[in-house]
């Protein structure tokens, strides 16, 4: 059974006409970074859940997660109206394994994101531990504009305090101002990404932490397991650890 308590909306910030961060207060249980908990409204006397990942580290009071407001989503789209004052539920208890103590320690970690599922690796950048496992860490964020390029001070932030962090943006739709074109996929593929990262990787060397959508999951996991890494599961530890974003 889920466990819902009330939160109250602290803030709404927009970064562009479709994308923004709903910032709450609640009284949640101890989470994890990486773990998603569920937001609800009750529609037509029927409660509409959804489940979204924590954006801000665990130990901060502000309970932050990075939406889309998508054309046809019935909790979207009311979560999108709210305001400072108002409130929504959220389910108190946080669920989910993409968090650092699942992933083997290695030289490196690459952080492969689309979209909204950015959020939960700038949660994980935000705990000393990933900083313990690895010497270096880039965080891939693949958009379709540059415009959805969101938190920009947050990794500008993390970038000034963690030297080891690495930052590479790679835009689908249009020419990027910074980083790559194309997709994720199309630059592992032709060895492009690596080459910008200045990075030697390996199945000795490297971990993949994989959040987007099922698609871009799917097949940048199988263009790393052409290459020789393997997913990583507790009782066969491997490079390639995933989350579906929805």
């Amino acid at each position: 059974m889920s466990n819902w308590v009330e939160a109250s909306v602290k803030d709404i910030v927009w970064w562009t006409d479709t994308l923004f961060s709903l910032i709450v207060n609640a009284d949640v249980e101890p989470f994890k970074a990486g773990q998603f908990t569920k937001l609800s409204m009750m529609m037509d006397e029927k409660r509409i859940a959804r489940a979204y990942s924590y954006v801000n580290a665990p130990s901060s009071p502000d309970l932050e997660f990075y939406l889309i407001n998508v054309a046809d989503g019935l909790l979207s789209q009311q979560l999108a109206k709210l305001k400072p004052g108002d409130t929504v539920m959220i389910e108190s208890r946080a669920s989910g394994f993409f968090t650092i103590d699942e992933i083997p320690a290695s030289e490196q970690l690459f952080m492969l994101s689309t979209g909204t599922a950015i959020g939960p690796f700038l949660s994980i950048l935000e705990q000393p531990d990933v900083w313990q496992q690895f010497k270096h860490v880039t965080l891939v964020h693949g958009v379709r504009l540059n415009a959805d390029l969101s938190y920009q001070a947050k990794i500008a932030q993390l970038q000034q305090q963690y030297p080891q962090l690495s930052y590479l943006p790679v835009v689908s739709r249009e020419q990027a101002t910074v980083g790559l074109d194309g997709r994720i996929t199309d630059r592992i593929a032709d060895g492009t990404l690596f080459k910008h990262c200045d990075s030697a990787v390996s199945p000795q060397n490297s971990q993949f932490m994989i959040c987007g959508n099922p698609q871009m999951v799917k097949d940048t996991s199988a263009l790393l397991t052409e290459q020789g890494y393997t997913r990583n599961r507790r009782r066969e530890p491997g490079q390639i650890t995933v989350e579906q974003y929805w």
